[in-house]
């Protein structure tokens, strides 16, 4: 298939495990289509993995969730699961427009957390959308209407024959990451995920303390992480666009998602949540500088990508 990149070659034994993933959306905050970013897609965030089994798991619900909803009708009856790492919109807003929901006999269940600050789980969360003021259909309208399962972090558990381990991570609302693990291969999505940072200055009464929090918290981020064949992280800013005001907005930046990838030894980094205000032309040239600036080696320039919509991978 053009465009497919595979981290094994194509002499794939009888009876070999298989992972498949697609984007169907990388930008990240609001969608961005134009001519300018024809090349990697202008859709919001949204995966889609295949497990062995061909199950269908779906990872955020970005306005990417549409085109996929379509390809999804040549496969009727639907049954797919869909994980939500946060509900800021840029993450769910295609959850209205998903086609399968208007057809009656299909199936699909929405994952996501709890909120502590809201107190709502995710089904109260996501039925805000299909209320009247906002949509023209309604949630009772439905054909196909969703099962909504409220999860923990750290706290696996199966669809079909994959495991999925819900992991906390650092974003201004409750954001789960998510590691899949299925016969022997595994994959992870951050979300959106700022590294956590000291907000203290050393020297300070409380920067110990805190850093110890930080070394916990990253502690923890990293041993829930180890062995993944495929990251995709949030990789929204350059250092200079980070430092320049954006600290403590929950994103990432190339830097830290490498910095990411080789700590954790993974075989193939995918940069993800691309800066809506920067056209294609703008992220080849910050993401070339970040591998220089990193001093990537030609290994590392192969197995660290940028992600783009359309692009398939099998593993």
């Amino acid at each position: 298939m053009p465009g497919r990149w595979q981290l094994k070659d194509s002499g794939r034994r009888r009876g070999e495990s298989i992972m498949k993933l697609r984007f169907w959306g990388v930008r990240g905050s609001i969608a961005s289509p134009g001519p300018a970013t024809v090349r990697y897609g202008g859709n919001t965030t949204c995966l889609e993995l295949r497990t062995d089994d061909n199950q269908v798991i779906i990872v955020d619900a970005g306005t990417g969730l549409h085109p996929l909803s379509l390809s999804l009708l040549a496969e009727l009856p639907v049954d797919t699961h869909i994980l939500i790492t946060h509900t800021h919109w840029d993450h769910i807003q295609g959850l209205p427009f998903f086609i399968p929901q208007f057809i009656p006999g299909n199936d699909f269940s929405i994952y996501g957390s709890y909120d502590p600050v809201t107190q709502k789980n995710v089904g109260e969360t996501l039925s805000i959308q299909l209320q009247y003021s906002y949509f023209p259909v309604r949630e009772v309208e439905l054909q196909s209407k969703p099962s909504y399962v409220t999860v923990n972090q750290r706290e696996p558990f199966a669809i079909a024959d994959a495991t999925i381990t819900p992991v906390l991570l650092n974003h201004p609302v409750i954001n789960l990451g998510y590691r899949v693990d299925c016969n022997g291969k595994s994959f992870f999505f951050t979300g959106d995920h700022e590294p956590p940072f000291n907000m203290y200055q050393p020297g300070d009464e409380s920067y110990a303390m805190y850093q110890e929090i930080i070394d916990e918290r990253n502690g923890f981020i990293y041993e829930s992480l180890q062995g993944i064949d495929v990251l995709v992280a949030d990789s929204s800013y350059t250092p200079e666009e980070y430092r320049s005001g954006k600290e403590g907005w929950g994103h990432g930046t190339f830097d830290s998602s490498i910095g990411m990838a080789r700590d954790l030894g993974v075989k193939q980094l995918f940069f993800t949540h691309h800066e809506p205000t920067r056209s294609d032309d703008a992220l080849e040239k910050v993401y070339a500088e970040a591998l220089d600036r990193c001093d990537c080696s030609t290994d590392e320039r192969a197995r660290f990508q940028l992600a783009r919509e359309g692009l398939e991978i099998e593993w």
